[in-house]
C-alpha cells in the first residue's frame, strides 16, 4: 500500500501561493529571498525525497508548472530521478507528458481515484504544490504524512496550505531538521493525536 506524502514549501504563516513571484500577487518571491547556500541545501533535501519516492501525484496546474520550468530537459541526478518517476495527474482533461514521462490522468472522483492509487502503488507517493488537490486530500484524510519546508517569512496574505476543514485534523510531529541556515523541515504524521 502506498504512503501519501504532501511535500510543500510554506511560509511561517502557512502561505503556499506565489513562492517565486510569477503570479504577481505582490507578496510573492519569498522562495527567492533565501541565499544560494540555503537554496542548495533545499535542493539536496528535495533530491533525497525524490530518491525515496515511488510515484508523483499532482494537479494539472502543478504538472504544467513543472513542464513550464524545463524539468523535462534539465540535467542532473535530481531531474533524472523526477523524470523517471511515474506521474499521476488529477485533471478533467487530457495532460501532455511534454518529455517528462507520460502521466496517468486521474479524471474520476478524486477521493476514489487517490484511494485506489494508494492501493496500487507500493511506497511513497509524493505530492508537490497542487494546493487544490492538497485541500481535498487533507479534508478526506487521504494524506499520511506532511513535510513542510518552512521559510522564515510572514507574508500576511495569499493562499494558505490549510483551508477551512469539516473538523479537526490531528497530526503528530515526527521530525524536525534545519536545512541550511534559514529553513526548517517539519514532518508530521497525519491522522494521529
Amino acid at each position: 500500500m502506498g504512503k501519501l506524502i504532501i511535500s510543500e514549501n510554506v511560509t511561517l504563516d502557512g502561505v503556499v501561493q506565489d513562492p517565486t513571484g510569477e503570479e504577481g500577487s505582490g507578496r510573492g518571491s519569498w522562495f527567492t529571498w533565501i541565499g544560494d547556500a540555503d537554496r542548495a541545501a533545499w535542493a539536496r533535501v528535495e533530491h533525497e525525497e525524490a530518491l525515496g519516492a515511488a510515484a508523483l501525484l499532482m494537479g494539472r496546474r502543478t504538472h504544467a508548472y513543472f513542464l513550464g520550468r524545463g524539468w523535462a530537459t534539465r540535467t542532473g541526478e535530481w531531474a533524472d530521478r523526477l523524470r523517471s518517476l511515474p506521474k499521476y495527474v488529477v485533471s478533467s482533461s487530457a495532460v501532455e507528458g511534454g518529455g517528462w514521462g507520460e502521466p496517468t490522468v486521474l479524471a474520476g472522483d478524486v477521493v476514489e481515484e487517490v484511494a485506489k492509487l494508494k492501493e496500487e502503488v507500493s511506497g511513497e507517493i509524493v505530492v508537490y504544490g497542487s494546493s487544490r488537490l492538497v485541500h481535498t486530500l487533507i479534508e478526506h484524510d487521504l494524506a499520511d504524512e506532511l513535510r513542510l519546508m518552512t521559510y522564515p517569512f510572514v507574508v500576511g496574505a495569499g493562499e494558505r496550505l490549510f483551508p477551512a476543514t469539516s473538523g479537526v485534523k490531528p497530526a503528530r510531529l515526527i521530525g524536525t531538521r534545519g536545512v541550511g541556515t534559514a529553513l526548517a523541515l517539519l514532518t508530521y504524521e497525519l491522522g494521529r493525536r
